[in-house]
């Protein structure tokens, strides 16, 4: 089963793909949350990566709306932002997020964040 990378930014899309692939955790990428609604009509993730800081709705908005979606609501959120912000790191963890990493994102930060949430063991 694959995850979803939420991510306006291609580059760092692309690069986040690539990390989750030597975890042997497959995803799909969408570049903005536009595109990312559109995925989740018809497809269940096994886990979430998911910006923050993106144009139209942003993360936060999306993550109020995978936890409202009950065939979603359950999915593993890891968030990934520049935003440092303690409030922030607040808001997403209320919000239901099981993880907050800063970008630059690293494969072992990566990796300890997908454990946490159960993604892996």
């Amino acid at each position: 089963m694959e995850g979803l990378i939420i991510d306006d930014n291609r580059n760092t899309a692309d690069a986040l793909q690539q990390m989750l692939e030597v975890l042997d955790l497959p995803a799909r990428v969408a570049y903005g949350s536009s595109p990312a609604l559109t995925m989740l009509g018809s497809f269940v993730p096994r886990f979430v990566c998911l910006d923050i800081n993106m144009p139209g709705l942003d993360g936060t908005e999306v993550l109020a709306y995978l936890r409202r979606e009950p065939r979603l609501m359950k999915v593993p959120v890891i968030v990934i932002t520049s935003d440092d912000q303690p409030e922030t790191r607040q808001r997403v963890m209320r919000g239901g997020a099981q993880a907050m990493l800063i970008k630059p994102a690293t494969i072992d930060a990566l990796e300890g964040a997908m454990k946490k949430s159960g993604v892996l063991n």
